[in-house]
C-alpha cells in the first residue's frame, strides 16, 4: 500500500511539471505576436513569405536568435526604379516645353517670321525653340502658351508668315490693311510696312466683311453696341456698322466669328487706335464666306 501511493505520488508531481512547462512555451508574447495569437519564440526576426511559415516543429524549443542583416531586413529589398535609372544628358522636349507634332513647321515658319529668338529648324525641341515658340504664343495670345508647336501655333505662323503685303498696294499716306483669305491685318505708310502683320477674325458665315477700299469715318475709345448689347474698345467705324476693335472673346475660337467687324488683340487694337485718324484708309483684300 505505501509503494503504491509512493508511486502515485510520485506520478503526480511530474505531471504538475510537464503542464507547467508547457505553459510557458505557448504563451504569447508582447512583441512579434500575430492577431493576439500564440507566436513561436524568434517570429519577430523572421523575413515575411513563404520561408517564414511556421513548420510542423512550432511547439518545439526554439533555437538561439540569429542577428538579422542589413539585405534582409533594410529597405534595400525593394530599390526605387527612379533613383537608379540613368538620367539623359539631353533631351528633345525640355521640361515644361513639350514638342509638337508641327515642330519643323513651326521652327521654318518663325525663322521667317524673325524676332521670336533663334530656332533650330531640325524639328527637335530644343530650350531656345521652347522660349521662341512661347513668345510668339504669348504675343498672339495662342493659350495656353506651353511652348509646344501644335495645330493652332502652326497655322497661326503660316498665316503670318505668307501674307503678302504687296496685295495692299504701295500708296501715299497710312492705310490699313485686311487680308480676308489669312485673316491677317497690317499697316502702311507710304508703300512701307510700319506694323507687320497680325491675327485677326472678320465677319462669321451670314455676316460677311467686304472687300474693298473704304475710309474710317468714325471714332469712338469706347463704342455701345445697340443689337448685342456689348462694349467695343477702340472702335474705329469704315462701312455699315463695321469697324476695327479690340476682341470681346478668344479671338482664335472662329466658331464664333464677328458680325462683321475686323476684330483685334489688345495691344494691336491699341495701336490702330492710336495710328487712325477720320479718313484714315483701310483696304480688305480676298475673302471670306464665314
Amino acid at each position: 500500500m505505501f509503494t503504491f501511493r509512493f508511486a502515485t505520488r510520485l506520478l503526480a508531481l511530474v505531471v504538475v511539471t510537464l503542464v507547467g512547462t508547457g505553459a510557458c512555451a505557448f504563451e504569447p508574447g508582447s512583441e512579434g505576436g500575430v492577431g493576439g495569437g500564440a507566436a513561436p519564440a524568434g517570429a519577430a526576426e523572421q523575413p515575411t513569405g513563404a520561408s517564414g511559415t511556421p513548420g510542423p516543429d512550432r511547439s518545439a524549443p526554439a533555437s538561439p536568435k540569429p542577428k538579422p542583416t542589413p539585405t534582409r531586413s533594410g529597405p534595400t529589398a525593394k530599390p526605387e526604379p527612379s533613383r537608379s535609372a540613368p538620367k539623359p544628358s539631353s533631351s528633345p522636349s525640355p521640361a515644361g516645353c513639350p514638342q509638337g507634332e508641327r515642330q519643323r513647321q513651326v521652327e521654318t515658319y518663325l525663322t521667317r517670321l524673325g524676332g521670336f529668338g533663334k530656332l533650330t529648324v531640325d524639328g527637335r525641341q530644343s530650350a531656345a525653340d521652347c522660349a521662341a515658340i512661347k513668345r510668339f504664343q504669348q504675343r498672339y495670345d495662342i493659350r495656353p502658351a506651353h511652348g509646344r508647336a501644335g495645330p493652332l501655333t502652326y497655322a497661326v505662323a503660316k498665316r503670318l508668315a505668307t501674307t503678302d503685303t504687296d496685295v495692299c498696294g504701295r500708296r501715299s499716306g497710312l492705310t490699313f490693311c485686311v487680308d480676308l483669305t489669312r485673316q491677317t491685318t497690317w499697316v502702311m505708310r507710304d508703300g512701307k510696312v510700319i506694323v507687320k502683320p497680325t491675327v485677326t477674325r472678320t465677319g462669321m458665315a451670314g455676316f460677311r466683311t467686304p472687300a474693298g477700299t473704304f475710309t474710317i469715318d468714325r471714332r469712338n475709345r469706347k463704342e455701345w453696341s445697340n443689337p448685342y448689347e456689348v462694349w467695343l474698345p477702340y472702335w474705329q467705324h469704315f462701312t455699315r456698322g463695321m469697324g476695327f476693335h479690340e476682341t470681346t472673346t478668344y479671338l482664335h475660337d472662329y466658331s464664333l466669328g464677328s458680325h462683321g467687324c475686323v476684330n483685334l488683340l489688345h495691344a494691336d487694337a491699341i495701336r490702330y487706335w492710336e495710328l487712325g485718324r477720320i479718313g484714315s484708309r483701310v483696304v480688305l483684300v480676298g475673302s471670306r464666306s464665314g
